[in-house]
């Protein structure tokens, strides 16, 4: 808390990338259970994301990866996780710490979270250039590496459906629980 008042949506961001600690350690001590996978996105250039720079040369400003089935070593610690995938047939590391995730969704569950990455130390509010939408670029680590469709952007047409918001227009924002429904065609 600051003199000037309480950062609620720094708050409200940390639970949720709390969230994802969670699942991600349960995920590293018991694997994914059913049909469940993720969609995480991050912003390949915050601080501490260490990855090849083979893959920061395709994906200079964010990645999306899918963990389903081909996915090895997944760590978690209290800052961020490492995992390794396969691009082109070669296992390659990725750490990446939870201040850079953009987004996170689980299909199966039809859930979803968008975030603004923030630099470490700076207020909530003042995210780095961060786009208030995920880039284009998505890998598939499943595929190969090769860029595949990434889920739909929250508020964009194709899939998700953000909870309406009278704060928001019906809009939503960083932080936000939305509905991911990828099934759903507008």
């Amino acid at each position: 808390m600051s003199s000037d008042g309480i950062d609620y949506q720094r708050l409200v961001e940390d639970a949720l990338r709390g969230v994802v600690r969670r699942l991600l350690a349960d995920v590293a001590e018991q694997g994914l259970p059913g049909d469940h996978h993720f969609y995480i996105g991050f912003r390949t250039s915050h601080p501490g994301v260490a990855m090849p720079r083979s893959l920061r040369d395709l994906y200079p400003e964010e990645m999306s990866l899918i963990l389903q089935h081909q996915f090895w070593g997944l760590e978690v610690n209290d800052d961020g996780f490492a995992v390794e995938l396969s691009f082109s047939g070669r296992r390659q590391r990725l750490e990446i710490p939870f201040a850079a995730l953009t987004m996170f969704a689980d299909p199966a569950a039809e859930f979803a979270l968008r975030f603004m990455p923030r630099v470490p130390g700076a207020p909530a509010t003042a995210a780095s250039g961060a786009a208030a939408e995920p880039a284009a670029a998505a890998a598939s680590p499943a595929g190969g590496g090769t860029a595949a469709p990434r889920p739909p952007s929250p508020g964009a047409a194709g899939g998700a459906d953000p909870a309406s918001s009278p704060a928001t227009g019906g809009r939503s924002g960083p932080g936000d629980v939305i509905r991911f429904d990828p099934s759903r065609r507008r």
